[in-house]
């Protein structure tokens, strides 16, 4: 599926025009960006937000479920729904921590072996979209990105 722009030149952008809506174009741009990693990583058997979640546990070590959901910016809930699939599969494990209300999240050794084996097709897919956009404009991308999730306001 082919995802461009097509302008010749760019137009005066309207903050109240509703195409412009940043919220509709995150979106847009989160779909079109999902759907090539998700078929990029379909043969190591993980949806691109599973790799996500299981390349945080990996990389933050054994985490509180609250810290995870902080890191990810997602709600304990939404959270909890997307751990349940990678626990069933024993590519995580939730275990109460010291304090019993906390849960702590951790990456089994089955889990690090599906990281390692889909890491390579990430790897290609994420060269492939810095090549498309260019480094200067994928770093101001990930900069603009870092900027729009520290500028909303917590609800």
């Amino acid at each position: 599926m082919a995802h461009k722009a097509t302008s010749k030149s760019a137009p005066r952008l309207k903050p109240e025009d509703g195409r412009n809506c940043t919220g509709l174009n995150l979106r847009k741009a989160t779909r079109a960006v999902t759907q090539y990693y998700d078929a990029a990583l379909q043969p190591s058997g993980l949806k691109s937000t599973q790799f996500s979640l299981l390349s945080v546990v990996e990389t933050q070590g054994p985490i509180v479920m609250g810290g995870l959901a902080e890191v990810l910016v997602m709600d304990r809930t939404t959270l909890t729904r997307n751990l349940k699939p990678l626990e069933a599969q024993g590519l995580i494990r939730i275990e109460p921590g010291k304090d019993r209300r906390a849960r702590i999240v951790s990456l089994t050794a089955k889990g690090r072996k599906v990281v390692m084996t889909a890491r390579p097709l990430w790897r290609q897919a994420q060269t492939e979209i810095v090549g498309r956009l260019g480094e200067t404009r994928w770093r101001g991308l990930l900069h603009d990105l870092r900027a729009t999730i520290a500028a909303v306001p917590e609800v």
